[in-house]
């Protein structure tokens, strides 16, 4: 009788491996494809990481874009946290978002500093985009970024950035142009100065790994040595006349208020990053409508509320008629 238990008891879990074993040698079941997917994984470039979703709104005429970069600290994330889609394409708007090099990739490829993998990564992507108008029915004029957080640092940059399209490149990709119509993020940083970081928020931390420096203070220490790095990948460095309309959103994180000068509980996602940048922004004429808890003038709740608006307009938003006076910065610094 007891052999004859132990021999069952050995049968059962003998069944049980081998259950068990097939099931992990079984294929994952395909992951549902996100409502509205056109292409997904579309390769713009070589990388296993510089592929792009597209999704396309129905329309007899071209449509314009929503190009999206997702956030993450340039370090993890992936371009499936783009949201709205459904809004978008009930709108008539086409969505891509992308993925693109991680630092570390970056630096494995060699590129110095490691910031620019990810930067021109988006470019290229955008170029890509622009490349596909006819294929996919887009009005490569009409593309409006947006991101979170380093995603939006990226869009920041591609709106201020001068348009890096070459024209008499052999390349057919790299002769569009990687100008945006409008840019709205959300917990976007606005520079990558340290200097200016810790003059807007004194307990500031984030931004050394962009240029392939540890710890906050080596950042500190050596922005002498990066000055050139910083004039060209820093957003806020790059503002000009000549820019699109932007729209920063800093609500979540616990709703930060605005307090210049003071430490922050989330010091890498403050809006005291969309106070400094609105105020150079309407110094310079550019149009920057700022939302945080309790913020002023806030006329789109949110980013997909300002890109429906944009992207949909008649026409561009007019410049502001002129800059805004020192006084009246000074006066904002305060009250926001």
């Amino acid at each position: 009788m007891i052999f004859a238990l132990k021999t069952l008891s050995f049968i059962l879990i003998a069944a049980l491996a081998a259950a068990s074993s097939l099931a992990a040698q079984a294929p994952a079941a395909a992951a549902k494809p996100p409502p509205g997917l056109t292409f997904a994984n579309v390769p713009y470039g070589r990388h296993e990481r510089q592929v792009l979703d597209f999704f396309q709104a129905k329309s007899a005429t071209p449509t314009p874009v929503v190009f999206y970069v997702h956030g993450g600290s340039w370090l993890n994330g992936d371009k499936s946290r783009v949201d709205q889609v459904s809004r978008y394409l009930a709108a008539g708007i086409s969505v891509v978002s992308i993925n693109y090099r991680y630092i570390p990739q970056a630096q494995a490829d060699g590129l110095v500093p490691p910031v620019k993998g990810p930067l021109m990564d988006a470019a290229r992507a955008l170029q890509f985009v622009r490349s596909k108008a006819a294929e996919w029915n887009l009005d490569k004029e009409r593309i409006g970024g947006t991101g979170v957080s380093a995603g939006g640092c990226s869009v920041l940059w591609l709106a201020f950035h001068p348009d890096l399209a070459e024209p008499d490149s052999a390349d057919p990709i790299a002769r569009e142009s990687t100008r945006l119509w409008c840019a709205a993020v959300s917990l976007a940083q606005t520079t990558l100065d340290p200097q200016q970081m810790k003059e807007w928020t004194p307990n500031s931390r984030y931004g050394g790994h962009a240029f392939g420096i540890g710890s906050f203070a080596q950042f500190v220490a050596k922005r002498g040595t990066i000055l050139p790095w910083i004039a060209e990948y820093s957003p806020y460095a790059l503002v000009s006349a000549d820019d699109p309309p932007v729209y920063l959103n800093y609500l979540g994180y616990g709703d930060a208020t605005p307090a210049l000068g003071q430490d922050a509980k989330d010091p890498t996602h403050t809006p005291n990053f969309g106070v400094k940048l609105q105020e150079k922004c309407r110094a310079t004429g550019i149009p920057c409508e700022l939302v945080y808890r309790g913020a002023p003038e806030v006329k789109h709740a949110q980013v997909v509320d300002y890109l429906l608006a944009q992207l949909k307009a008649d026409a561009k938003p007019a410049k502001l008629s002129a800059p805004v006076t020192p006084a009246w910065l000074a006066f904002q610094s305060v009250t926001a």
